[in-house]
């Protein structure tokens, strides 16, 4: 088609040829091919050179526009290989939106200001999403085994710990750290809803490896509202690190040992976009404030 623009411009075979830096057969051989595909004549003769038949100039016309769009789309792949423009869709669980991604889209937002940033936080299908190409990030939780999906890239980023919430007139609210096995007569504040949730999973073998059966006074699917139900005197909780940046102010909170649960947070990515530069540096930014946090 671009022959057929360049042959409508300049009006003539040889002029086009001369233009292309091809020969005048090869022009004409690659004309008769496209009135071929077309079906129908695309030039006819007007004195000494060639005028654009009307399936012609519709062809010279959308030739100059697919030139341009093949130009732009150049244009904006070089933006995108070296960072500079672009979407990068990223999705995450709750309490990832507490202490860990606005920060980090905050740093990355101020070094790639270009860049868009379509942010979603969901607490299902993250991984799914990521290998249907809805995604193209995720920070997730991971469970003993590292999960595994066609076209996706899972990258660490950090061990989430949990901690113990208690209210402030707790007596071991007077330690650094607490001992499980001394919380064995407490009531709990669950803030892990799920049965079959990760977080859920790492709470009941937390329970179990200091040896008691937890009475459960409540569960809830938030970690400022377990807090606050903390602060009230109702129960005490183990909530992951990442979800107490803002820690309620009835509530100390405390390491707690033997065992002390953790959390694998990991970026899952997908493979199509993992090199890019932009890309990149959204997982730097990732994994310097989960590390920081």
């Amino acid at each position: 088609m671009q022959v057929l623009r360049a042959v409508v411009t300049s009006g003539s075979v040889s002029a086009a040829a001369s233009y292309l830096g091809y020969t005048p057969s090869a022009i004409s051989q690659q004309l008769a091919t496209l009135e071929k595909e077309a079906g129908t004549p695309l030039l006819e003769k007007a004195g000494r050179g060639l005028r654009p038949t009307p399936a012609g100039v519709l062809l010279s016309e959308r030739a100059g526009r697919i030139s341009e769009l093949l130009n732009e789309t150049e244009a904006e792949l070089a933006d995108i290989r070296a960072g500079r423009t672009g979407l990068l869709r990223l999705r995450f669980f709750t309490t990832a939106g507490v202490g860990l991604i606005p920060p980090a889209v905050a740093k990355f937002r101020a070094e790639h200001p270009e860049v868009q940033l379509a942010l979603a936080q969901q607490e299902v299908d993250l991984l799914d999403d990521v290998a249907a190409g809805e995604a193209d990030l995720a920070v997730i939780v991971v469970g003993e085994e590292v999960p595994q999906r066609r076209g996706v890239r899972l990258v660490h980023l950090a061990d989430d710990p949990f901690r113990l919430a208690l209210p402030k007139s707790h007596p071991q609210a007077e330690h650094d750290s607490v001992d499980m096995a001394k919380l064995a007569d407490e009531a709990w504040i669950n803030s892990a809803t799920d049965r079959e949730d990760i977080c859920a999973r790492l709470l009941r073998d937390a329970y179990a490896s200091a040896g008691f059966a937890p009475h459960v006074a409540l569960e809830t699917d938030s970690t400022y509202s377990a807090q606050g139900f903390v602060a009230a005197g109702l129960g005490i909780a183990l909530i992951p690190h990442l979800g107490l940046d803002v820690v309620h102010p009835g509530v100390e909170v405390r390491a707690v040992t033997n065992p002390e649960p953790k959390r694998r947070i990991y970026v899952a990515v997908r493979e199509a976009v993992c090199e890019l530069p932009a890309t990149r540096s959204l997982m730097d930014c990732l994994a310097e404030t989960a590390n920081r946090a």
